[in-house]
């Protein structure tokens, strides 16, 4: 049912129309931002609907809060980078608030101090911007209470005596505190709580990581409301891991979660969208046309991998399955290309122990060529004793020449070490490097599929072709890996992905 018009409302708001915007501002968060995007980005905002969707999500938890009702649900957003989330909940909705709940105090969770003081200075750039003065004078950060990680709200109290009545900003109580999942937060309580990105791609490959930020949301967040009946919590991350905050609070299947879920795009991701009727909005399969391009995408599959792109973008982060590698779409060579076409090659071994039958000793030769792609030249590959393998990596440096640069895999432990001592003492006179493996084997092989799979990597015709095919065609869920390790730690080193340092 529609509102009451109140005439004598209109009236005034007719008077001054910065009234007219700030009851639009006051009644929609996403009018709120439009207004005071300009103050935050020197770019034009770029109006999407999944934004004005968030954002009425977020008001309907702020106003039970400012109602102080028992909370309905607890908030859980799964977005991909770069669809404005950051700016929607960590930045302008503590502002919005305090336009008109100036007591909420409001707690922001990011997985450094840096990005939660940095959406914490964007906030206070905004409340001291003259367009915020202008449109609400009577909100302001206490003067004596103004630090990034820790500022004050306070509002214009008017005094009596008239015409001549003096006014003096107050302390209401709201405010901001930020911090990290690391950091202290201890005395504080808060109405709102809210956990932007509690973790970064490179912690989620941690199992200590995760289980660092899940400990946090689990046990240190719930502390810190400031009453347990009413205070909400509001995730919004995208998703990393299949056991990061995000999946394993959803693994308990508690009824008061929210759960909103927009993939980057539905042509991989579709079933994964929550709500389901949200599929309607999406224009060319795509969450943003403008923010998240196909052009992009195929951008960021590249860069993250197949792994990556599933979390992030499709908001699905589980290791690909038996195709994670296509393996037709890799080109048989007879015809090397011509030396001015190679830029670079490497011999990449991954070190059995024994010879009993179990893993094999694999040393992958790989060439990068001009125009961004990689041939594989040689395989090597057996069941050899310590010193046997020893005598054949030294007899496969001698063949390649010193032109090919040497890197191994050095398992974890002083025994891991000393063999790749060894190693490098059996190759004197090449220039060989040891790596220490980090992160599972699916994470390592991940850059190297997509480029499998975009047709960028060739093959020599030889006798090594079917085994390395057939390891690839079953990867992750084959027989045997070490070929997969091998080939991935060549084009990882080929590309520059990690810079290792030499074992002396």
């Amino acid at each position: 049912m529609p509102e009451t018009i109140n005439q004598e409302r209109v009236k005034e708001l007719l008077k001054n129309p910065l009234s007219i915007q700030r009851e639009l501002n006051n009644r929609s968060l996403y009018e709120f931002i439009q207004y005071f995007w300009p103050v935050y980005s020197a770019q034009l905002f770029s109006p999407n609907w999944h934004i004005d969707y968030i954002c009425s999500e977020l008001e309907i938890v702020a106003k039970q809060v400012a109602e102080r009702k028992p909370r309905s649900h607890d908030l859980i957003i799964n977005v991909p980078p770069g669809s404005s989330k950051t700016v929607c909940a960590s930045i302008m909705f503590p502002i919005w608030c305090w336009t008109q709940w100036p007591w909420m105090l409001i707690i922001t969770m990011s997985y450094s101090d840096k990005l939660s003081l940095e959406s914490a200075e964007y906030c206070r750039d905004v409340l001291r911007s003259q367009r915020f003065q202008n449109m609400y004078p009577d909100i302001a950060i206490k003067e004596d209470k103004d630090v990034k990680s820790n500022f004050k709200i306070a509002k214009k109290m008017v005094g009596a005596g008239g015409p001549h009545r003096s006014s003096r900003m107050e302390s209401t109580g709201g405010g901001r505190i930020s911090t990290s999942i690391t950091g202290t937060i201890m005395g504080f309580h808060a109405d709102i709580l809210i956990v932007d990105d509690p973790l970064n791609p490179t912690q989620a490959a941690s199992d200590i990581e995760l289980a660092n930020a899940n400990h946090f949301m689990e046990q240190t967040l719930p502390s810190r409301k400031r009453d347990k009946d009413i205070t909400p919590t509001i995730l919004i991350m995208q998703r990393l891991n299949q056991g990061d905050p995000s999946g394993a609070w959803l693994a308990k299947q508690e009824t008061n979660v929210r759960h909103i879920c927009l993939p980057g795009e539905i042509r991989n991701f579709k079933q994964y969208v929550n709500p389901p009727e949200m599929v309607d909005k999406y224009v060319d399969d795509l969450l943003d046309t403008r923010r998240i391009s196909w052009k992009v995408l195929k951008d960021l599959e590249s860069k993250l991998g197949q792994y990556g792109y599933a979390g992030q973008i499709g908001q699905n982060p589980t290791p690909p399955g038996g195709g994670m590698f296509k393996v037709d779409q890799i080109q048989i060579r007879t015809e090397y290309p011509k030396p001015h076409e190679v830029m670079h090659t490497i011999r990449a071994w991954d070190k059995a122990g024994t010879a009993d039958g179990g893993d094999y000793t694999v040393g992958v030769k790989m060439s990068r060529l001009l125009g961004n792609r990689w041939l594989i030249e040689d395989m090597v590959r057996g069941r050899w004793s310590s010193n046997e393998r020893e005598r054949i990596i030294r007899n496969t440096a001698d063949l390649d020449g010193t032109g090919v640069e040497i890197w191994m895999e050095q398992e974890t432990g002083s025994s891991g070490k000393e063999s790749a001592e060894n190693t490098i003492r059996n190759l004197a006179g090449f220039r060989v490097f040891a790596e220490r493996s980090t992160g599972d084997k699916v994470h390592r092989a991940d850059p190297f599929s997509v480029q499998v799979n975009n047709g960028s990597i060739s093959m020599m015709q030889g006798t090594f072709n079917h085994a390395l095919i057939e390891e690839l065609r079953f990867f992750p869920y084959g027989t045997h890996d070490d070929c997969v390790d091998s080939a991935s730690l060549a084009w990882n080193k080929l590309v520059g992905k990690k810079i290792a340092r030499r074992i002396t």
